[in-house]
C-alpha cells in the first residue's frame, strides 16, 4: 500500500495489500521485537513496522541505511562468511520456497509480486537440485536402448 509522506519517503511498490504467512520463528521474533519496542517507547508511537529502538531519533521509522547496518551487525553476530542484506534475504526466501517444491505462483504470492515474470530474479536454485535435474535426463545410450557401458 502506498504510504502517506514520511521522513524517509518510504512506500511499498504495490498498490494492493497482500497477506504474508509467517512461520513460528518469525512470529516469535516479532513478539520479542514488539515487547522490546513497548519497553523502550511505550504504547504510543509510529504506525511503521520497524522503528529506531537504539539510535536517534527513537521511535522514528527505520531508514534503509539503518536497516542495512542492522543486517550487517546480525551477519557478524551469526558469524556468517559474508554480510547478508535485506534483498539477499528476500532472494534466499524465494529460492528456499522453490527448493521446497513451491510453485512459481506460490513464490510470486509470498513475495507480493504482481507479474509472474517478476519472480525470476528471486529464485536461484540450490546447486544440488540443479545437479539432480541433470542426472534425471536420460543419456542418448539409454534412450536408444543400448544402456551405459
Amino acid at each position: 500500500m502506498r504510504r502517506r509522506p514520511n521522513a524517509h519517503r518510504a512506500w511499498s511498490k504495490s498498490k494492493r495489500e497482500w497477506v504474508q504467512p509467517l512461520d513460528v520463528l518469525v512470529v516469535q521474533a516479532f513478539d520479542q521485537y514488539v515487547d522490546e519496542r513497548l519497553e523502550r517507547l511505550g504504547a504510543g508511537g509510529s504506525d511503521f513496522l520497524l522503528v529506531n529502538l537504539f539510535g536517534a531519533p527513537l521511535g522514528a521509522p527505520m531508514s534503509p541505511a539503518a536497516m542495512g547496518e542492522l543486517f550487517d551487525r546480525l551477519s557478524e553476530r551469526a558469524k556468517l562468511e559474508r554480510k547478508v542484506g535485506p534483498h539477499m534475504a528476500r532472494r534466499a526466501f524465494g529460492s528456499n520456497v522453490a527448493d521446497a517444491d513451491g510453485s512459481w505462483d506460490e513464490v510470486r504470492m509470498l513475495l507480493g509480486q504482481e507479474h509472474p515474470g517478476s519472480v525470476a530474479p528471486y529464485v536461484i536454485p540450490d546447486r544440488s537440485r540443479v545437479r539432480e535435474a541433470v542426472e534425471r535426463v536420460a543419456s542418448p545410450r539409454e534412450l536408444s536402448g543400448r544402456g551405459v557401458r
